[in-house]
């Protein structure tokens, strides 16, 4: 991997990590918006993101209080989610692998742990993914293609 792309991943990772533990109060819990979930959109234009956003997820998650079920499934949600977004045809879409497959993954997992009532924690995390998916990432998505396209 080429030295840009490490210090990418790695910066990747740790705004991830800072971001969520920085803003832990909305980070956390059945009501969320995980403002960090912006940076998902990333791996749209910038592939080697994909493990930048799982070690980033990884950290924020081994703070998050959960336990080793959220680190573990958490953090795979993330990757799996970054790995679609990749594949995205279109950036209108990039978006959405993250407010799905985190929706269904994180509302497990609250289950699990928690108790708390699946649909209901699935509805009120897919909407804090949207929130800041689309509402933050996307125009972080425009901006960046933007900014590459004038390289």
């Amino acid at each position: 991997m080429q030295t840009k792309k490490v210090v990418r991943v790695s910066a990747i990772a740790a705004l991830y990590a800072a971001i969520t533990i920085v803003f832990a109060p909305l980070s956390y819990g059945v009501i969320q918006v995980r403002i960090s979930e912006a940076l998902t959109v990333l791996p749209f234009i910038f592939p080697e993101s994909v493990l930048g956003l799982f070690v980033g997820c990884l950290l924020a998650n081994i703070y998050g209080g959960l336990g080793f079920i959220d680190i573990v499934f958490g953090s795979l949600a993330t990757l799996l989610a970054a790995y679609f977004t990749s594949k995205m045809p279109h950036a209108l879409l990039a978006p959405l692998p993250p407010v799905l497959i985190n929706a269904v993954v994180v509302a497990c997992v609250l289950k699990y742990v928690l108790g708390y009532p699946f649909l209901l924690s699935m509805f009120y995390v897919g909407l804090g993914e949207f929130l800041a998916c689309y509402f933050l990432g996307l125009p972080l998505l425009y901006l960046l293609k933007k900014y590459k396209s004038h390289k």
